[in-house]
């Protein structure tokens, strides 16, 4: 399974986007250099709220280009960065992927995968309704999340749009990925 790099982003401040960059450098086992929730720890407000010591499964966050078309046809226009993804996607199906895949991003950079995003209410803060469209529920009742998926570096290196992106699934079996 393999795709492209459509956009970086990354912001030193909380916020809840974050201005797209011509590169971003990861670093191993911390996350994204100068972004407020690089480290080894969580940073996420919420999380530090609960226990600092957690470690922070939430390095590097991805999102599916192909999001914001599925959005854009209910009305909603969001563009790389404003849903606070650190790296935008294009062609890998990225909520398909199992925990532990191993994402290799450019020359050097390895992204293991986590789990996905849990969204949260800023969504809506920044389109009011856009929320139901990121979390909905499947024929079965069960809650789908599309926000994207989080990571931790297993290896560092810059990162650009137009960088390929191949993924190394784990043995199996698969574990489905839930949110982190």
């Amino acid at each position: 399974m393999s795709g492209t790099v459509a956009a970086v982003s990354s912001n030193g401040e909380y916020s809840f986007t974050k201005p797209n960059r011509e590169s971003i450098t990861l670093l191993t086992g911390l996350g994204v250099a100068g972004d407020v929730h690089a480290g080894v720890t969580v940073k996420h407000r919420s999380r530090v709220a609960q226990d600092p010591t957690q470690p922070n499964l939430r390095q590097v966050h991805l999102i599916h280009e192909e999001l914001f078309a599925e959005v854009g046809e209910r009305g909603f226009a969001v563009a790389p960065g404003q849903l606070g993804e650190n790296v935008t996607t294009r062609g890998i199906d990225l909520l398909g992927l199992p925990v532990g895949t191993l994402l290799r991003i450019g020359a050097e950079a390895v992204v293991e995968v986590t789990g996905l995003r849990n969204p949260c209410l800023q969504i809506d803060r920044f389109q009011d309704g856009l929320l139901k469209e990121v979390v909905g529920r499947d024929e079965a009742g069960n809650v789908v999340r599309k926000a994207g998926i989080m990571g931790v570096v297993r290896a560092g290196g810059v990162i650009r749009p137009g960088d390929p992106i191949e993924a190394e699934l784990p043995e199996g079996p698969h574990r489905p990925l839930d949110r982190v």
